[in-house]
Order: structure tokens, then C-alpha cells, then sequence
């Protein structure tokens, strides 16, 4: 749910042509404009390392998210195909920022939490139809 909804969101700031502010690469080299080939063509305009590097840091969550399901350390949570939460991803160990706090999630009764996790699921299968719209 959230990559999609994360999709969608990227998809509609680069149909408007919103970049950042500052080059694509150390050679001073300016992100792809928005042209006729419309939103997708942008990803065609990108250089080959920017695209491994996008797919490596995914690659890099989903494993780390797979990894922990597993018995490896101590008690770890329930894959989510075998009865644990959907969405609910590890803490990250050591020094690395945690990647998803909530916005008051220690602050919510269990009702309120399961009211959430429905609207987010309903919010990602929402933004999936919007991706291919």
C-alpha cells in the first residue's frame, strides 16, 4: 500500500514538473524535463546507475524486511502471509533511524490502530487503481 501510494505521489509531482533544486549529478548535469513522452518517459531520461541505485536501495528494504521475519535473533514478528500485520516493518538495529514511526502510533488504542491499518490498505489499493489510470 504504501509503494503505491508513494508511486502515486511521485507520479503527480513529476506530472506538474517538480525537480529539486539542485543537479542530478556531481557533473552539474540537470534532471530530464517533462516532455511529450509525458511521466513515464522521464524514467527512459534517467542515467543507468541512477535507475541501479533506486532499485538497489529497494531491493536492499524488501530483504531486510524478509530477513527479519525469520527466526535469526530472538522472538521476531509473523511474516505478513502467516498471520502477521501488513505494513508493520522491523526497527532497523544499531545506529540507522527507525523508517516508519507513525504519527501517534504509541499513542493509539487498538481499535483506532485497526481503524488505520483498514484505511491504509484501502488507501493503497486506491492509489494502485491510480497508478493504472
Amino acid at each position: 500500500g504504501r509503494v503505491a501510494m508513494a508511486g502515486f505521489v511521485g507520479y503527480l509531482v513529476h506530472a506538474k514538473g517538480i525537480t529539486w533544486g539542485f543537479p542530478m549529478t556531481m557533473q552539474g548535469d540537470k534532471w530530464p524535463e517533462l516532455g511529450d513522452g509525458g511521466v513515464a518517459a522521464l524514467w527512459d531520461n534517467l542515467k543507468a546507475g541512477g535507475k541501479w541505485q533506486i532499485i538497489g536501495f529497494v531491493g536492499c528494504l524488501e530483504f531486510w524486511r524478509e530477513l527479519q521475519t525469520y527466526e535469526t535473533a530472538g522472538k521476531r514478528d509473523a511474516h505478513y502471509m502467516r498471520g502477521g500485520l501488513p505494513g508493520k516493518y522491523p526497527d532497523f538495529e544499531g545506529p540507522l533511524p527507525n523508517l516508519y514511526w507513525g504519527l501517534g502510533a504509541g499513542k493509539k488504542t487498538p481499535e483506532q490502530l485497526a481503524k488505520g491499518r483498514n484505511a491504509e490498505i484501502n488507501n493503497g489499493r486506491l492509489a494502485v487503481l491510480g497508478i493504472f489510470s
